[in-house]
């Protein structure tokens, strides 16, 4: 029995706890835990056949949003994984072993909906590329592809001058939080640059927010920048290039929308095992994610048209399972 992408997608999106290639075979008649290993092994699988799945399930909004993220699979426990590197996970709030995976969403914002587009391998001592290299690279994508978007989210550590120059020039309109160490001017010259948590505010500017020169920007480009409250302990700072944007509330709530990001790395990890597998080639790493992010399209797919969640659906498995031993066990209770 050969190995396919058709079974091992399928195998990934049925087992439940356990995503090794032994667990596979065991589960499968005829099927050598050799032939998972090959398969994993001498496949191909590209960010291409992620876009070929989902080009056609896209609904597009003239105020449809590109996000852009990174996450890290943890890998913690391994010893000879290529492609693991150690590095800071948000997630863990550490420096862990893992792999980093850079993301790029399209979110319907009307609909409330969010596609996974496209995505990258950051693994710099393979191909040398950085993550910013890799996010640079789906932008020409984008265009290429001719997907519309009006807003571009990201996080702080993606808000870089290059970055967010190439998106001006664009005529994109971006939001993402600043660190608050970041050096800015809000005098436009008259003061030096000073820390972003240095800067004194009025009342009118916490509600309408303030124009700012963020340092090594071109001398003409100036940003709006919005001081956001989220608890006592915790003050986000907030910038975009939309410089009719006046409400400090509105630009926390476009910049929000960010965090659906978030929640597809939360999703995928949790109902796909794209972290579990255990093989040590890269090309077999890779070839696994490929396969468990074909996986959660799927299940994304399936949960917007019944309207339930992809974890309803996932441990939903497990309750026709339950139903099915209550009405004939296999192993009966006497």
């Amino acid at each position: 029995m050969k190995t396919t992408r058709q079974l091992y997608c399928q195998y990934l999106l049925s087992s439940q706890i356990n995503y090794t290639c032994t667990n596979l075979a065991e589960h499968f008649e005829n099927l050598d835990h050799n032939s998972v290993y090959r398969y994993l092994k001498t496949e191909r699988l590209t960010p291409r056949l992620l876009w070929e799945k989902v080009q056609d399930q896209i609904v597009y909004s003239p105020n449809g949003a590109i996000i852009f993220d990174d996450t890290v699979l943890d890998k913690s426990y391994s010893f000879a994984i290529e492609g693991v590197r150690r590095q800071y996970s948000g997630n863990e709030h550490a420096v862990i072993k893992g792999i980093g995976l850079v993301n790029c969403l399209y979110y319907n914002p009307e609909l409330d909906r969010f596609w996974v587009v496209d995505y990258r391998i950051f693994d710099p001592e393979r191909d040398g590329k950085s993550k910013l290299d890799h996010v640079s690279e789906m932008l020409d994508l984008l265009k290429f592809r001719q997907i519309e978007f009006r807003f571009c989210l990201m996080d702080s550590w993606y808000a870089t001058m290059p970055l967010m120059t190439r998106l001006i020039k664009e005529q994109k309109i971006f939001y993402c939080p600043l660190k608050k160490n970041r050096l800015v001017d809000d005098s436009i010259g008259e003061k030096p640059y000073r820390a972003i948590e240095a800067l004194e505010w009025s009342d009118e500017e916490l509600l309408s927010g303030k124009i700012v020169k963020v340092k090594k920007f071109a001398s003409d480009t100036r940003l709006k920048l919005f001081r956001v409250v989220v608890s006592t302990n915790r003050t986000d700072y907030i910038t975009t290039n939309d410089m009719t944007q006046s409400d400090t509330s509105e630009a926390q709530k476009a910049s929000g929308q960010r965090w659906k990001i978030e929640q597809f790395h939360r999703e995928a990890k949790q109902i796909t095992g794209i972290e579990h597998c255990q093989c040590r080639l890269n090309r077999s790493q890779r070839n696994h994610i490929a396969s468990a992010l074909l996986v959660w399209v799927v299940f994304k797919e399936l949960a917007d048209k019944t309207k339930q969640t992809v974890y309803q659906l996932k441990h939903g498995l497990l309750s026709d399972y339950l139903k099915q031993q209550l009405r004939n066990p296999a192993i009966a209770f006497s």
